[in-house]
């Protein structure tokens, strides 16, 4: 069953999950993803809390005690999600230690309603860190304008980060610079470069989901052939872009100094349209240095009848550009695109954190002790 998965790993592609439930903790199902399928990291985001703390399987004790000491929502939350990333630190901090801090590695982001606002982003990941008390941990923080000094400030500080909700080219290298920049401040500092590490989260299946409907409303013989290319070419290219940039002058000073490359991480990489190949975006997206999150549904369906037959970036950035130009010529803005799905992503992910607030106060006033 692991086969397409090990050659997957063997390709250079870490595999991580994109899930996380205290249910998945306690059963032994992680540490079993872990030890069968080549799991070695693990990615969270507020959807996927909200999803894990919304069905109530394994919180109860705990919001029961939150409940009792009179909490605030907003810290009960935090003592949830930090609890579980916490756990599947540990469980995973063997693999942490076999690859030299690379990979073994659990994310969590900050507040999503701090998105646009730098300095709260900032205070909200050194917090985080420092909750989580772990070393493999990654402080997830979204590609905006505003989080763009927050990735510099925080890498500054020592802390590794996942950069996500990358839809665009250009945000992607101004996420890069962010991060050298960070680094650079790093080494200026004195820190060991070393121990920090960073992801650059591109998500890829929401890219062919927003152009193909608009290429569907064309109806066209041209626009059909272009459908569900795009998000495949945007993402090798930001691989090219990668290349590029971690072999500059600017990066060798850092190389020196034991920094780490910026790994190009692969999100959003379950397929939405039912005429796709379930696989398609690990099967085509095997590169080096690279990591795929991928919900189970996903790794089932690679470890099942995935088809991993080498590096199927290299060599494909002509027809990458060459699919962004199809695009333009059939008058879909591919900045527009790209504009929207950022501004969709933050908006998502903060309704499910709002729903998880709400969720949860529900939870601490149905467990809260009668007074006397």
């Amino acid at each position: 069953m692991t086969d397409a998965l090990k050659r997957l790993s063997d390709e250079g592609v870490a595999i991580w999950l994109d899930d996380l439930s205290r249910k998945r903790i306690t059963s032994g199902n992680l540490a079993e993803l872990i030890d069968q399928s080549h799991v070695v990291g693990v990615t969270t985001n507020p959807s996927i809390f909200q999803k894990a703390i919304s069905s109530g399987d394994g919180y109860e004790q705990q919001l029961t005690d939150l409940a009792s000491r009179k909490v605030t929502v907003e810290e009960a939350i935090r003592m949830i999600t930090t609890a579980d990333v916490r756990d599947a630190a540990d469980i995973l901090r063997p693999v942490f230690d076999r690859t030299d801090g690379q990979d073994g590695r659990v994310s969590i982001e900050v507040d999503p309603r701090l998105a646009h606002h730098t300095v709260p982003t900032v205070a909200e990941a050194k917090q985080l860190a420092w909750l989580v008390d772990r070393p493999n941990t990654l402080i997830k923080i979204p590609a905006t304008k505003a989080g763009l000094p927050a990735i510099t400030e925080v890498i500054a500080k020592g802390i590794s980060v996942n950069v996500t909700l990358i839809f665009s080219l250009e945000r992607y290298r101004e996420v890069v610079d962010a991060y050298i920049t960070g680094l650079e401040q790093a080494k200026a500092a004195g820190l060991d470069l070393s121990k920090i590490h960073s992801v650059a989260s591109f998500f890829v299946s929401r890219v062919d989901t927003e152009i193909d409907k608009r290429l569907d409303a064309l109806g066209t013989d041209e626009a059909k052939a272009a459908k569900g290319k795009v998000a495949l070419a945007n993402a090798r290219l930001a691989y090219e872009a990668y290349e590029e940039l971690f072999s500059s002058d600017r990066w060798a000073a850092l190389d020196k100094a034991q920094a780490n490359k910026q790994r190009p991480l692969w999100a959003s990489t379950g397929v939405k349209d039912p005429e796709l190949k379930d696989t398609l975006y690990v099967d085509d997206l095997v590169a080096p240095n690279t990591v795929n999150t991928m919900p189970e549904a996903t790794l089932e369906a690679v470890a099942d009848h995935g088809e991993i037959s080498g590096n199927t970036v290299a060599g494909g950035y002509d027809r990458a550009r060459a699919a962004l130009d199809a695009i333009k010529k059939l008058g879909v803005s591919y900045d527009e695109v790209v504009a929207l799905l950022e501004e969709e992503g933050v908006d998502k992910f903060e309704a499910a954190w709002n729903d998880l607030l709400k969720s949860t106060e529900a939870e601490l006033a149905r467990l809260a002790p009668s007074e006397g």
